[in-house]
Formats: C-alpha cells, structure tokens, sequence
C-alpha cells in the first residue's frame, strides 16, 4: 500500500512539520526574483495586491518569475525527502519499484484531449465570450516557458500533498481517509489567495477541495502519484496554453483571452459531479483497480 511505505521509514509526524517549513522557505526565497522585477518598475507596495504590482511585467516574464518559487521549492523538497528522511523520492511518487510514466503520459493526454474540446465546444458556442489573442512570437515564447516550467507546479504540489504529505498523516493516523481528507482542505484552503477567489467568491474553494479528493482518491487506487501528476500537468498547461483572462493567477500570452463574466455554477457542478468521476471510471477500468472501500476508507 502507497501510504504504508511511510512506515518503513522511522520518521515521526513532528519531521513533516519540520519538512514543510523547509519547503515553504525554499520556495520563499524563489520569489526574490520576482520581488525584485516588480520594485524595478517601482510598484512595490508592502501588503498590496500582487496582480496589479506584476501588470506592468511582460507576460512571459511574469509567468517564468511566478514559476521560479516552484523550481526552487521543488530542490527543498528534493533535500527534504533525501537527507531529513533518509528515502528516496521515488518512495513518496509510487508503491511499485519504478515510477510509471506511461500512467503519467496516458493522464496527460485523455486530460489534454478533454481541455482542448471543452474550449473548442465553449468558443464555438459562445464565440463572443473570447478573444482572440495569438502572436507567433509571443507564443513561442509562451510555449518554451510552459513546456519547461509549468509542469513543476503542478508536479510540485502533486508530491507534497499526495505524496509526502499524504503520507506523513497516513503513518500518524494509520488509515487512508484521514490523509485522503486533511490533504484535500489543505490543498483547497491554499488556494485562499487565488485571485479566483476574489472574483468568484469563497464557492469556489468547494471546486479546490473537490480537486484535491479526486487527485487523492486518484493517488490511493493507483498506489502513486503518476495518474495524478499527468492530470494536473495537463489541466495547468494546456489551460496555459489555449485560454487565459484578466483574473486569473496565471496572465499568459495564450491563444485566447476569456473577456466573459466569470461565474461558478455550471463548471464547479460539470466537472466535480461528471468530468472527476468520468476520469477516475476510465482510469479504473484501464488500471484494473479494485477493493475501494479498502483503499479509501481502511486502517492499517
């Protein structure tokens, strides 16, 4: 079992405390770079909001300085699993003896397909609720930064919240649904400071923490993080790519802007109650999962 390989390892909870508080350091200090971009363009106001302290960056420049803090956070997790654990970091990425990333790769495209449709379907029927914003050169860029970059961030979250996170809390409590739920509000309540938040209203948390339940339930019936990783990716970068608006946290030069009023309703509801469950009965069906109620709501 995923969450058991925590119990290998003699690693109190208080070291995953210890061990989040280095990663969130790391990631701290990767931000410099884009503090120091926005006080050269002298809009650096303490407490203000970041949106409109980053308007007057370039797009591209802003996306690769909002990915820097991942990149960095990511090598503190690196030194975090290795030297404060002693384990290896394929040991919080699978229960199998080698990271699978045929699952990632199979993830990334059904996901993928599915984005691309949706937009293709939404533009087609509501074409006045987009613009059209492509530039070959921008998008180029756009692409290099994105392909590079942007899977970090998902990647990043990926392994703390269902991997290391998930569990740490499974050695304290010895059982799968208490990870499965703590690192679900945890990951949604982060997501506290989106500027989707601002638009959409506390609602949208519903959509964060249902997010993370399917990536978790994902993690548990696949005994890994590798269908989680490529779904992500995949929702974050091909989003990136195709459509972006002036309220979201990631602004990029992508091929459309989305100029409609923002509302929740219909997206949260399509994709918690058909889209999530949808996902995770191909991938069953693909993986051979089996025993649910074990896997999802067992002690150990």
């Amino acid at each position: 079992m995923f969450l058991k390989q925590a119990l290998h390892y003699n690693n109190p909870f208080w070291m995953y405390l210890l061990g989040s508080f280095v990663i969130i350091i790391f990631n701290v200090l990767g931000q410099l770079p884009l503090t120091y971009a926005i006080m050269q363009e002298g809009v650096f106001i303490p407490g203000g909001d970041p949106m409109e302290m980053m308007r007057n960056i370039d797009k591209n420049l802003q996306l690769f300085l909002l990915l820097i803090p991942f990149a960095i956070g990511f090598l503190g997790l690196w030194l975090v699993v290795q030297k404060l654990h002693e384990r290896s970091l394929i040991s919080i990425t699978t229960s199998r003896e080698k990271v699978d990333w045929n699952r990632t790769l199979f993830a990334f495209l059904i996901w993928s397909g599915v984005t691309v449709l949706l937009v293709a379907v939404d533009y087609t029927i509501s074409p006045d609720s987009y613009e059209w914003n492509f530039n070959l050169k921008r998008f180029a860029v756009l692409f290099v930064i994105g392909v590079l970059l942007i899977p970090i961030q998902p990647s990043l979250e990926e392994y703390i919240f269902r991997g290391y996170l998930m569990q740490g809390f499974g050695g304290l409590f010895k059982n799968t649904w208490a990870p499965l739920v703590l690192t679900s509000l945890i990951f949604g309540c982060l997501h506290l400071f989106n500027p989707e938040v601002e638009k959409l209203g506390y609602g949208i948390l519903a959509y964060y923490i249902g997010t993370g339940l399917f990536l978790g339930i994902m993690t548990l019936m696949d005994e890994g993080i590798e269908l989680a990783l490529g779904f992500h990716a995949a929702n974050n970068l091909v989003t990136a790519l195709l459509v972006t608006s002036s309220w979201t946290a990631f602004q990029t030069e992508s091929v459309l802007i989305d100029v409609s009023e923002p509302s929740l309703g219909a997206e949260l509801i399509v994709s918690l109650l058909l889209f999530y469950p949808l996902f995770l009965l191909l991938m069953s069906k693909k993986y051979g999962w089996s025993h649910w109620k074990s896997k999802l709501i067992s002690k150990f």
